[in-house]
């Protein structure tokens, strides 16, 4: 059973992971594009930053729901967290899918001005802004898991920032050489697998 739990806690943070990081993916292959010679160091420094806040941000929103969870009774009784997840997920899942068919139908002009605007001078202050851009989301995410121990939630937003480095560092890679084909892809293949977590939450949290 013990195993099973892990097994599961880690099934999360490693598909929230996948599913969050899809935004900061797109925005890293602009980033790549923008700047081919871009050197290993600041690669790094961008993958580390956008992995540290969209830990960041689902550690403070869980903080916000562990103490409600603790406080307040018929959260536990009523089963909220699982609904909770399901209704903040499926937003979040329908939204990113939308925004990615949204950027699939752009014209290349469009497409080449967005590109620009994010990628231009790659300053500290630049980075820093799109981290939190591209983790706002991730915020209300930990609403969805406030019912785990305090270390299981550090394994999760652990395994969503190793994710996140992973996958940013990779699609800087790829924005270095094939430009930001897969960008919109990207965004709604991870809006349909916080869709998916959050339907497995729902029916595990509120059936079994």
């Amino acid at each position: 059973m013990i195993l099973m739990n892990v097994g599961k806690i880690i099934a999360t943070g490693l598909l929230l992971g996948l599913g969050l990081t899809m935004d900061a993916c797109a925005v890293s292959m602009a980033n790549g594009l923008e700047e081919p010679k871009m050197k290993l160091s600041k690669m790094t420094f961008i993958a580390l930053m956008f992995a540290i806040f969209q830990a960041f941000m689902p550690l403070i929103g869980y903080a916000f729901g562990a103490a409600l969870y603790q406080n307040v009774p018929f959260i536990e009784k009523y089963k909220i967290i699982p609904i909770l997840a399901l209704i903040i997920l499926m937003c979040l899942g329908l939204h990113m899918i939308i925004e990615g068919i949204k950027e699939s139908k752009e014209t290349p002009k469009e497409r080449d001005s967005k590109i620009e605007a994010l990628g231009k001078k790659l300053t500290f202050k630049l980075i820093f802004i799109q981290a939190i851009a591209t983790s706002i989301d991730a915020l209300s995410t930990g609403l969805t898991f406030s019912d785990y121990s305090i270390i299981n939630a550090i394994l999760v937003v652990s395994l969503i920032a190793l994710v996140t480095f992973i996958f940013s560092f990779v699609s800087l890679m790829l924005g270095k050489k094939f430009g930001t084909w897969l960008g919109n892809k990207a965004i709604i293949v991870g809006g349909i697998i916080l869709c998916f977590i959050g339907i497995e939450i729902f029916i595990s949290g509120v059936f079994f």
